[in-house]
């Protein structure tokens, strides 16, 4: 999405287009990313914004880019997850992370009340691949006002393949 829409349309998430995500192999060498923890509350985050906006700052002022807007989430247990926002080069005073395999990665559509159906649909999707899951990331592409806004909800769900 152009940045120039992004801004007029006065929004804080950039829509996405879903078909760049839709059953999409991925082979990522290294990919970059800063990492940070969200506080969650059975499994529902209680300091998202406030941790997008801490790493929000620390990307701007090292003039790095957001690559597709993507932060993947890992949902670690039920108290905490980790958010992996993608960038293009390190970021100082964060934590700088690589990430690297084979994954897939799937659209869906909906209440985020739906995420525990998309895994299972997800896992059966691979399955059917020939594959496996090693790890899960979801990507909630848009917070809720926005998805309010745009009238939907896209989530990707991106797994690591064995």
């Amino acid at each position: 999405m152009e940045k120039a829409n992004y801004e007029s349309e006065n929004v804080c998430c950039p829509r996405i287009d879903p078909a760049l995500w839709e059953d999409r192999n991925l082979d990522w060498h290294n990919k970059m990313f800063v990492k940070d923890r969200v506080h969650t509350f059975m499994f529902m985050p209680l300091d998202f914004g406030r941790v997008m906006s801490r790493i929000g700052k620390k990307i701007s002022n090292a003039g790095a880019v957001i690559p597709d807007y993507l932060a993947l989430s890992d949902h670690t247990s039920k108290w905490n997850m980790d958010i992996y926002v993608a960038v293009d080069r390190e970021v100082p005073g964060a934590v700088n992370t690589t990430i690297s395999g084979k994954f897939f990665s799937k659209i869906y559509e909906g209440p985020f009340s739906d995420t525990g159906k998309w895994c299972k649909d997800f896992d059966s999707v691979v399955k059917s691949r020939g594959s496996s899951v090693k790890k899960l990331f979801m990507w909630y592409t848009t917070c809720p006002k926005c998805a309010k806004k745009y009238g939907k909800n896209y989530v990707a769900v991106i797994g690591e393949l064995n």
